[in-house]
């Protein structure tokens, strides 16, 4: 028995005998991408000719024929991507044929034809191009890439510095790797991905693609085992609406929000830091349900908010018009709020409500480590605040104390204490009195630098 077990075990820990099967089976869906875009000359790049000089006249007319003396020129950029349907609909990266005037795509078989574009979205890095063939084009599916788990083979195919198509072959190294965008959801592989394997898929030993193989992390330029795929589960929603739309619709809630720290959550009474801490509330959605600054959303549309990461990926999901249910936590009770989202690109350019309080005489007081004052008329020029912003403005802040080393800094303005507006020292003074008395041990502060907010906790020992 014992023997059978470790045979088992073994098995288990064993890699594929051989990826050429599975090679053989799925190059042919995969394809070479070459880009070409016309860049003009640079304006003013010629020769400089003293006026007067007894050559003037025939660099002016050598300039004027030639175009500043150089003709635009065209460079080519190539890339990898694969075929999703038998008519022709092909996967890359948006980064492949970014600003390209021509498209052209080169099958397995050695065939080329011209791809246009459908549609882009530079938010998660994909391009859905399509080609026109007289026959149907061998083709590959999407894979469930959240069943992937840090160990699972994985094989990556691609146009690698141009050398054509080629097969590498690794592991799942990590998963949920964030690079830069708000969006992303990244398989970390150390199947070997150079430059020109981007927009090319990544594969599961069943075939599927689990991931569109987009960056990698190298002190070189080239591969040292740590690539990056965008997963697949992010990329087919993005798909869908390039191929339905030719752009996307993404869900807006139409709050900002932040993360709750373990200070944050101990100035709220939180059992747990979790949760996404609404830092403003514009015009939108979430202002017409009545969300308001403070609130804790931690739960949306039934599933739980674990931290803002995972509700702006849960909301820009969800399709845009639908009634959710969100449950937020407010004064230390929890409320469901029904919420119709609106579309996130239509809103991008909105700005935040502004505040809206009665000003008060100025005083200014040290309190936390901070200078503070009342706003002014002078206050809102010096620092290009609207007329009608209210809130406490810091003058200066101690250098040893825990408010600068939380990033505080003279001209940030203080909008609320303990989730109360404050416009006075007195108000804030009230603020630190009042969270004192129920026994907590630091107080969360609302500050708006340039406009924009975050919550910050003071401790009060």
């Amino acid at each position: 028995m014992l023997l059978v077990l470790q045979a088992v075990m073994a098995h288990a820990r064993s890699g594929p005998d051989s990826f050429a099967d599975l090679a053989e089976r799925i190059s042919p869906s995969v394809v070479n991408i070459t880009t070409t875009t016309t860049i003009a000359a640079p304006m003013g790049q010629g020769p400089v000719v003293p006026e007067g000089s007894p050559f003037e006249d025939f660099f002016r007319d050598f300039m004027d024929r030639g175009g500043n003396g150089a003709p635009p020129r065209r460079s080519q950029a190539l890339g990898s991507g694969f075929v999703i349907s038998e008519d022709g609909y092909i996967v890359t990266n948006n980064h492949v044929i970014a600003e390209a005037d021509e498209i052209e795509i080169e099958f397995f078989s050695g065939e080329v034809l011209p791809a246009k574009l459908i549609g882009r979205d530079p938010k998660v890095d994909i391009a859905l191009l399509k080609v026109e063939s007289d026959k149907p084009l061998p083709f590959v599916s999407f894979g469930d890439s959240d069943i992937m788990r840090v160990g699972d083979w994985v094989m990556a195919m691609g146009n690698p510095l141009g050398q054509g198509f080629s097969v590498s072959a690794g592991i799942i190294s990590a998963r949920n790797r964030e690079l830069s965008g708000t969006y992303d959801d990244y398989l970390q592989t150390d199947a070997a991905i150079n430059r020109g394997n981007s927009g090319g898929p990544l594969f599961n030993m069943d075939g599927e693609v689990i991931g569109v193989n987009t960056a990698i992390l190298s002190p070189n330029g080239g591969s040292i085992g740590i690539g990056f795929s965008m997963a697949s589960n992010v990329v087919t929603r993005v798909v869908d609406q390039l191929k339905e739309f030719g752009e996307t619709r993404r869900g807006w809630l139409g709050v900002r929000i932040q993360d709750v720290t373990d200070d944050v959550a101990e100035a709220l009474g939180l059992d747990k830091a979790a949760g996404a801490l609404v830092t403003d509330v514009p015009e939108g959605p979430a202002a017409e349900a009545g969300i308001k600054s403070g609130d804790v959303i931690t739960a949306f549309d039934g599933v739980p908010v674990p931290n803002t990461r995972a509700l702006v990926r849960q909301v820009g999901n969800t399709q845009v018009g639908k009634e959710v249910r969100v449950v937020v936590l407010r004064d230390g009770k929890t409320q469901t709020l029904k919420i119709t989202l609106g579309r996130r690109e239509t809103a991008e350019g909105d700005v935040p409500a502004s505040e809206s309080e009665t000003p008060q005489a100025p005083v200014e007081k040290g309190v936390l480590g901070l200078i503070v004052t009342s706003m002014t008329d002078e206050l809102r020029q010096q620092l290009g605040l609207p007329e009608d912003a209210q809130g406490l403005v810091v003058k200066d802040v101690d250098e040893a104390s825990q408010a600068f080393e939380k990033g505080l800094r003279a001209g940030d303005v203080i909008t609320e204490a303990g989730q109360q507006k404050v416009a006075t020292v007195a108000d804030l003074e009230a603020r630190i009195a009042d969270a004192k008395e129920a026994g907590r041990k630091s107080l969360l502060l609302l500050v708006r630098r340039a406009g924009e907010p975050r919550f910050v906790a003071l401790s009060l020992q």
